[in-house]
């Protein structure tokens, strides 16, 4: 097994906006391999977290430390989707093809090998027979992995998932954790901000639980906390998961 890597160092931070904290003294690494949860309650500074690792906010004071040779445009982000956003009137090849821009640069055009790209990530997401149609027409599930392989096209090592499988049912949403699964177990680093805390446990190898009293560590460990087991008991018991 190749040796671990940190990716991305955060020391004593504090995130929030116009000097509004909004969680303070944060200090949590992720190595390369890592699946890391982000979990806790709604307005705990989950997507606020995100933010400041895409580089689109500042952090209030601390330090973010970036590792391994990665650059900000090496990482791959699926955002919380609007309802604006799921109306989007684009194919899904050129939905798909956009999550190449940051390696176009300026040049006008896509070249041979992103497109390439693009149809490799179609073929992983199982979305290649969608590629003419409107995006607006396809169905929550479908859109996911539309815009998962649009992520693809930008992660070279780290993968970024705001709350990817909010609003969709059962069954879609235990085939886009296995896909994450997957994608972790081919050497993607996720980090993904999670509702469920019982999925967390059950498929990351480390959870970052922010509230009044901010955990950090390994699934095992949290499983072990006081914390942990408190929000897994109210989950329905799943403290054993």
């Amino acid at each position: 097994m190749s040796e671990k890597r940190a990716q991305i160092v955060c020391k004593a931070l504090s995130l929030g906006y116009e000097n509004q904290a909004v969680v303070e003294d944060l200090s949590f690494t992720v190595h390369s391999g890592d699946y890391l949860c982000i979990v806790g309650e709604n307005g705990a500074g989950k997507t606020t977290l995100m933010r400041t690792l895409l580089g689109l906010i500042e952090p209030l004071s601390g330090e973010i430390v970036i590792g391994d040779g990665l650059r900000l445009n090496e990482i791959g982000y699926l955002p919380q989707q609007t309802e604006v956003q799921k109306d989007f009137p684009a194919s899904v090849w050129e939905v798909v093809l956009s999550g190449c821009q940051a390696r176009k640069g300026l040049r006008p055009f896509y070249n041979k090998e992103e497109k390439k790209l693009a149809e490799e990530m179609m073929q992983k997401m199982q979305i290649e027979n969608f590629r003419g149609h409107c995006y607006r027409e396809l169905s929550g599930g479908q859109q996911q992995r539309v815009l998962l392989a649009r992520a693809l096209c930008a992660a070279r090592k780290i993968l970024l998932l705001d709350e990817p499988v909010s609003g969709l049912d059962p069954k879609v949403t235990a085939q886009m954790y296995q896909l994450i699964k997957e994608l972790n177990e081919e050497g993607i680093t996720i980090i993904m901000i999670s509702h469920d805390i019982s999925a967390a446990v059950r498929y990351a190898s480390h959870i970052l639980h922010i509230s009044d009293h901010i955990f950090f560590g390994t699934t095992e460990e949290y499983r072990n906390s006081k914390t942990g087991q408190f929000f897994l008991s109210m989950e329905g018991g799943a403290v054993d998961a």
